[in-house]
């Protein structure tokens, strides 16, 4: 490995092994899938189309469409999807189905939405409006009803969060069909966005409901938070019925232009698929629970110190006071406010808990002069 490739990966090694503050997990190993590397993969296309470039993983990309499906029960008949490039693109693709089956639609989200979704907003130019967010990040309901109220002879477009970026908050699917019956709302469109906890949710117990089978219209999930990958990348889900509204025949490649890109990459399906031969339902089963008792120990350990720690429901995210900077360098920590969270993906290990522990109790007793009185005391 020449210097500048060998300096580039050990400054990579050094902050992957470092962080706590992403929803990446890291636990794995894709180095038999080098051989790939030195050909062109390109799933032109509709992944159920066949084209005339036929360098494609389009079979195993079907088969992992089918696999989400499947958890997210889904009839693979009246659900179709695509590996995307990650969850900005699958959300993008929601919204734009979206606008094709209700064009004079409002979008509704809530103000803890990850902010790719006001870009995607502004690029399909949908009217939109943001909903006030609860403390721990969910929607605000009550809100929500007095903005559907004073449009309730438009469509909506509900954009739900199956765990917020911040505090892994999920706005209740429930709540959101109790207000659509009570306000005689018509035409609606239900998108969620379950960037990380569609991976997790399906495997543990009470988890939130937001599948195919409450009447959701699209899902997008990410494959390299929960599941792992070396390139970010994701998966949608839609019913055919919103697919088949904007898919078009391409000569050029002699198949349906049904996704946003036109090449997309043909390497992520081989690592998703590799991960779901070898992990299967019962160790997806397994990773959720080891992340969730490390979350649990997380959270224990912050409040022994004096941190109000706090997370939602058994959530993987565990929320604390924005510590120092040099805390937050150290440990890659995610901030916003007065807020920092860790969350605990595979990969992350106890010890590493531990040694943030020890920096966090420093941390109060020698907080930096940018602190206003002790941000870990709860007043």
């Amino acid at each position: 490995m020449s210097d500048w490739k060998q300096e580039v990966f050990e400054k990579m090694t050094k902050a992957s092994n470092a962080f706590l503050g992403y929803p990446l997990a890291k636990d794995f190993s894709y180095e038999k899938f080098a051989p790939f590397l030195n050909i062109c993969i390109n799933n032109v296309g509709d992944p159920e189309c066949p084209s005339t470039l036929t360098i494609d993983s389009k079979e195993i990309e079907r088969k992992c469409v089918d696999f989400f499906t499947e958890i997210l029960n889904g009839d693979p008949k009246k659900i179709w999807g695509y590996i995307t490039s990650g969850g900005t693109e699958g959300n993008l693709y929601g919204l734009y189905v979206a606008r094709e089956a209700f064009p004079n639609a409002i979008v509704y989200y809530s103000e803890s939405t990850h902010y790719s979704v006001k870009k995607n907003l502004h690029l399909l130019k949908q009217p939109n409006i943001v909903i006030r967010s609860q403390e721990n990040g969910e929607i605000d309901y009550e809100d929500l009803e007095a903005s559907l109220s004073f449009r309730r002879d438009r469509p909506a477009i509900f954009f739900l969060n199956i765990g917020t970026t911040m505090t892994e908050a999920v706005d209740k699917l429930d709540k959101i069909k109790a207000l659509i019956r009570k306000l005689a709302i018509k035409d609606f469109y239900i998108h969620c966005d379950a960037a990380f906890l569609g991976a997790i949710a399906p495997f543990v117990d009470n988890g939130p409901k937001f599948d195919f089978s409450h009447g959701v219209d699209s899902i997008s999930i990410s494959g390299h938070k929960f599941l792992g990958s070396p390139i970010p990348c994701g998966v949608v889900l839609v019913k055919r019925s919103h697919r088949d509204r904007v898919a078009h025949s391409v000569s050029y490649v002699d198949t349906l232009d049904t996704t946003i890109s036109g090449s997309r990459n043909g390497l992520c399906p081989l690592f998703i698929w590799d991960f779901i031969q070898e992990k299967g339902i019962k160790g997806l089963k397994e990773r959720a629970k080891y992340s969730q008792e490390l979350a649990r120990y997380t959270e224990q350990e912050m409040k022994k110190i004096g941190i109000p720690a706090w997370r939602n429901n058994e959530a993987l995210t565990v929320v604390f006071p924005k510590p120092s900077k040099s805390i937050r360098t150290k440990f890659q920590l995610a901030c916003d406010e007065s807020i920092a969270h860790v969350i605990c993906v595979p990969g992350i290990t106890k010890e590493q808990i531990d040694e943030l522990i020890l920096d966090l109790k420093d941390d109060i007793n020698n907080h930096e002069d940018e602190y206003f009185p002790n941000p870990y005391v709860i007043t």
